[in-house]
């Protein structure tokens, strides 16, 4: 069967379908009422974090009554909470900072296949994604501070930042298990500590409250496009409560794709005398010549996500959870191609003393990560207790490279080898004092470990043919904190937040190869943080918030050393945190009937930015040493607009303009006055949902705008491998509820076949259809 056949017909129909049910809906049909964000917050157990504060003189046990109560009797007018704003449950109006929801229904409208994919159209959020579902390893950037390790990401209270360095997998946690997905912009470490210098993304996973049952199956393909071939995902999920105490819930999904040639095969070596079938191009910069000679292959992938999740009311007051996710994935490369002839037409893997055999193949990835985590909620006198354990074991993480010498059939290679670890704790309490004010206080503790080795294979088509180690390092850290925060109501329209959080950071069992065993460090980091929110009118919402955030230097930073491509990157044992000072003020509106608009301003100051010093040390060599050398700052706007036709329809739009520079930088002098890496200057995304009868419709278009990724900004070819370019797409999803219990959805993304680069080249049009069963 000609499955790229069948997609492209798959998809022209479903463009044709949707331009048809858009433009001449069916009439007579009664409405479905949807479910709201609002209502499914209300009904989702998990998300009733119970209590919090006041916004008025009215006490705090008469507000948390009136959520509680409303959330009891499913009161579709209660606005929705959120709680990673102060660590209590807020009233999304009138919480302090800028935050923004997904909600479990945004997700399945969307064709989300990663969490991050639910985030692209949230205001100003960059999302960088470069190879769709076949890329494993994604990052998240808030408030134009580049860089994940700068962005906080978290899971039912868990830290998900590895402590290796600080990045995160992406494809870990299954979108289907999400209740809701809460973004808190702007320096967040006088709450959550280290990592949350430009803001949290907490993911905060469902649990059913009657038996329920979910099987969902989809495919999906490329269209003549540079995209994801053969994608199939299956999921499946049950969730049951007992005698009103006891819930539980199990997910499990497979998702694998054939994936698409990503990465072309480039030289600077010119082709000898009679070679032909290459192509010309340049490097990023524009300047230097490369010859386009071959590819890798597909890029492909399978990934597997189990969640096991239960709670029990062990008493009136008390209630306890438990939650297990296992995420496994790999990725591969089919056989590479070579473009290259000779005078007979015979394919030519080699040539000159640069391009050899080993220079069309790459290896295999793999990695296999727990998360546990295990919480209490209770009641003491008036005081709100909650306690969250935690450990991730990323059990294994490796990938493979290979070297001169290897072929197809094998031959020397090498496997790098980057496990980790770390435990959370934390624990609050919210204790009431008066009827006008809330104080949570709380500690917390964190120590992670990582080790990062290379090993030679003697085959490096099988990883485990490994015969000596060449590099080894690895480091531990470990952070105490305290935290403070007094919510106080002056009056029923002004609510105030002040307070904050110290930390002290310890790195320890430092070791680098060939150096040996490192002494220990210690620093530690006053993170305050206030907040007004002031309601003049009904319809009328201001707030401004301030505070300072500090990074640690990851075991990356301080430990891994390394040689590639004859650079040679030195770490730094005696690496500062990094520091950053904030402030933003926004104001929302709301018109008429449905209709909101807001518009925030934010500035950040960063001190002691981790850069990397450059030295040329010969014709083609060179040392990268990490050092505290930059001050940045970043200044932008965020603005939204929203309308809601009742239950049966919703538009939206937000702009995004981020100015950053670097102010100052020792390490690369040429750097200063220059864009910061990885964040566009102007972002936009415009979009609508609709609900008619059994069907509906979810349609984006997001615009992302030039990135650099490097300092100096001289990355300003376009439509070469290696650069950022700006791009417009349009994604659209087509839902039809066949009966109550199936509906069947089609998707197409990249409406517009936009060809363009994210480092490698990004999926082309592609379409997804899936089914699902819900009883």
């Amino acid at each position: 069967m000609n499955y790229r056949l069948f997609s492209v017909m798959l998809c022209n129909a479903a463009l044709l379908s949707a331009a048809t049910a858009l433009a001449a809906p069916t009439d007579g049909q009664p409405a479905v009422t949807p479910q709201t964000p609002k209502a499914e917050s209300a009904q989702t157990e998990s998300s009733k974090t119970e209590t919090i504060g006041t916004q008025s003189s009215k006490s705090v046990a008469q507000k948390a009554t009136k959520i509680k109560e409303a959330a009891e009797q499913k009161d579709h007018s209660l606005d929705q909470t959120v709680v990673t704003a102060t660590r209590t449950e807020k009233d999304i109006d009138t919480a302090p900072g800028s935050i923004s929801v997904v909600t479990k229904d945004d997700i399945e409208k969307q064709n989300v296949v990663t969490y991050d994919d639910a985030l692209k159209a949230v205001p100003g959020v960059v999302v960088a994604r470069s190879k769709g579902v076949v890329d494993s390893s994604g990052s998240i950037t808030l408030r134009g501070l580049p860089g994940q390790g700068r962005t906080l990401v978290m899971v039912d209270g868990i830290q998900m930042n590895s402590p290796h360095a600080a990045s995160i997998v992406s494809t870990q946690v299954a979108p289907g298990t999400l209740d809701r997905i809460e973004v808190l912009k702007g320096a967040s470490s006088g709450l959550y500590g280290g990592s949350a210098m430009g803001g949290v993304v907490n993911l905060i996973t469902r649990m059913p409250t009657k038996r329920e049952f979910m099987i969902q199956g989809g495919y999906g393909s490329g269209m003549d496009a540079p995209a994801p071939q053969l994608t199939k995902r299956v999921a499946v999920s049950y969730g049951d409560s007992f005698y009103d105490k006891l819930s539980v819930y199990f997910y499990n999904e497979y998702t694998d794709s054939d994936g698409y040639k990503s990465s072309p095969i480039f030289t600077s070596s010119a082709p000898t005398a009679g070679i032909t079938g290459y192509s010309l191009s340049t490097d990023a910069t524009g300047a230097q010549r490369r010859y386009v000679i071959g590819d890798k292959g597909m890029n492909g992938m399978w990934q597997n996500n189990f969640t096991f999740k239960t709670e029990l009311q062990a008493t009136p007051t008390t209630k306890l959870r438990f939650t297990l996710m296992k995420s496994t994935g790999a990725y591969s490369y089919s056989d590479p191609s070579t473009y290259l002839r000779n005078a007979a037409g015979t394919p030519v893997w080699s040539y000159g003393a640069t391009v050899k055999p080993y220079t069309f193949y790459d290896g295999p990835g793999y990695k296999d990560q727990y998360i546990y985590a295990f919480g209490v909620d209770s009641e003491i006198a008036t005081a709100k207790v909650k306690l969250n354990l935690g450990f991730m074991d990323q059990k294994e993480a490796w990938d493979v490279s290979t070297l001169s010498g290897a072929t197809g059939d094998g031959g020397p290679g090498k496997v790098s080898s980057y496990p980790a670890s770390s435990w959370n704790a934390d624990l609050q309490a919210s204790i009431p004092v008066l009827n006008w004010n809330l104080v949570t206080v709380g500690g917390a503790f964190r120590t992670g470990n990582s080790h990062a080795r290379e090993f030679s294979l003697s085959n490096w088509k099988d990883e485990n043919s490994k015969t000596a180690v060449t590099y080894d390092s690895k480091g531990s850290d470990r952070v105490f904190a305290v935290f403070v925060q007094d919510e106080i109501s002056i009056t029923d329209k002004l609510t105030v937040y002040a307070g904050f959080r110290q930390d002290w950071w310890e790195t320890f069992d430092g070791y680098v190869n060939n150096t040996g065993y490192l002494d220990s460090r210690s620093a530690t980091a006053f993170s305050p943080k206030g907040a007004i929110v002031y309601t003049p009118f009904e319809k009328t919402t201001l707030r401004v918030s301030g505070g300072r955030a500090f990074r640690p230097p990851t075991n990356y930073d301080l430990y891994r050393s390394m040689t590639s491509s004859g650079t040679t990157y030195l770490a730094n044992p005696n690496l500062k945190p990094e520091t950053n000072t904030s402030w933003d003020a926004s104001i929302t509106q709301k018109l008429w009937e449905g209709a909101k608009v807001s518009v925030t301003y934010y500035e950040n100051y960063l001190t002691d930015m981790i850069y990397s010093s450059l030295t040329q040390t010969g014709p083609s060599t060179y040392t990268s040493s990490k050092v505290n050398a930059g001050k940045a700052e970043s200044k932008g706007v965020e603005m939204e607009a929203e309308q809601r036709f009742g239950k049966m329809a919703r538009l939206f739009a937000n702009y995004t303009y981020a100015a950053t520079k670097i102010t100052s930088n020792e390490a690369v002098p040429a750097s200063v006055g220059k864009q910061m890496t990885g964040v566009p200057e102007h972002m936009f995304n415009f979009g609508g949902d609709i609900e008619y009868g059994p069907f509906g419709a979810y349609f984006v278009g997001r615009y992302v705008g030039k990135r650099f990724s490097n300092d100096t900004n001289s990355d300003r070819a376009k439509g070469v491998y290696g650069v950022y370019d700006p791009y417009f797409v349009g994604d659209i999803k087509l839902r039809y509820k066949i009966t109550n219990w199936a509906t069947a959805s089609f998707t197409v993304n990249n409406i517009w076949d936009e060809r363009y680069y994210s480092y490698y080249m990004a999926p082309g049009r592609s379409c997804y259809g899936d089914i699902t069963f819900k009883f």
